[in-house]
């Protein structure tokens, strides 16, 4: 059993089994209020889920594509509870879990996910299918491209379907790291997809002077 943590969009947590499925879920979709509510959300999963702590295998930790600040929350909040409970961080891309629920509710061959990276920008991630276990095959990284990229001839996968997600399941992320344990498949690399630098920066000046 599974605690499930994504904020790469709005925010979400689920609780889920490999057997049972998502047993529970809660969702905010507000991209600005992360860190306000993953605690609450938290709480909420495991009290409807009627399930201890020290029954959960894991702590899925969804390591997006995602804007900095959003997706650091939902990470750092999956580490530390991780760490807390002693148990594994699993680390899950945010778009397989959108890719897993379109093919879980009847899409097949060809996918591609586009979710809002802000400053006129989207993140997108190619998938040519499901395998036998339901789970969605990439085609390489999720990437960063200005939205009207996507709809020229020579983009890369040009003419696939396409999907913009605005919200991501935590129930289909905590989903995808339990089918892929149960069918011996490597998770994700233990690291955030920025994919560049964050909005704030050190200034050139240096800090400034407290007086």
């Amino acid at each position: 059993m599974l605690l499930a943590i994504d904020t790469s969009a709005g925010t979400s947590v689920a609780v889920v089994d490999l057997t049972q499925g998502v047993i529970a879920e809660r969702g905010v979709a507000d991209t600005m209020r992360h860190a306000e509510v993953v605690g609450t959300l938290i709480q909420e999963c495991l009290t409807e889920a009627g399930v201890d702590v020290a029954a959960l295998s894991g702590v899925v930790g969804g390591m997006g594509p995602g804007p900095f600040t959003g997706l650091r929350v939902g990470i750092v909040a999956a580490r530390v509870f991780a760490l807390g409970i002693n148990r594994p961080l699993v680390p899950v891309v945010s778009h397989d879990a959108i890719a897993y629920g379109s093919y879980r509710t009847g899409h097949t061959g060809p996918l591609l996910v586009v979710t809002d990276a802000r400053r006129r920008e989207v993140y997108w991630s190619a998938y040519n299918g499901a395998d036998a276990e339901g789970l969605p095959i990439r085609l390489g990284q999720p990437a960063l491209a200005k939205p009207a990229e996507l709809l020229e001839d020579t983009f890369v996968h040009a003419g696939l379907p396409r999907l913009d997600a605005a919200t991501i399941s935590a129930g289909d992320l905590g989903m995808v790291a339990e089918l892929a344990f149960a069918a011996g498949h490597p998770f994700a690399a233990d690291e955030a997809l920025y994919l560049r630098s964050p909005d704030v920066t050190v200034s050139k000046n240096g800090p400034k002077r407290v007086s």
